[in-house]
């Protein structure tokens, strides 16, 4: 369940801004992919279609696969003077690449 995903208010208000500046109906979607050094990686995109596995959030859509392997995470989204980036707390992560994007489970 998505409610167990939480969501910082730096997170929910980053994304609220990048969405007003995309076309009305628009969602701010979250998922996980094969890839990266470690196996999976994160992924944000935006979305007009909602499908019909997808959890919502406050217009952020996560399927429902993607929402079993960040349950218990938490999506913030912080400024470094390397750049700002969404970042994900998964306590179900093992491992790491560098950047933190690529993870192992």
């Amino acid at each position: 369940m998505i409610k167990e995903i939480k969501f910082t208010d730096k997170a929910l208000k980053q994304i609220n801004v990048l969405l007003s500046k995309k076309d009305k109906g628009s969602f701010f979607r979250i998922a996980i992919k094969g890839g990266g050094c470690s196996g999976f990686q994160y992924e944000f995109t935006f979305d007009k279609e909602k499908s019909k596995d997808d959890l919502n959030f406050e217009n952020i859509l996560i399927d429902k696969t993607s929402a079993d392997l960040l349950q218990g995470s938490e999506v913030d989204y912080v400024s470094e003077l390397i750049g700002e980036q969404f970042k994900i707390t998964n306590p179900q992560t093992k491992s790491s690449c560098g950047c933190g994007v690529s993870f192992s489970l």
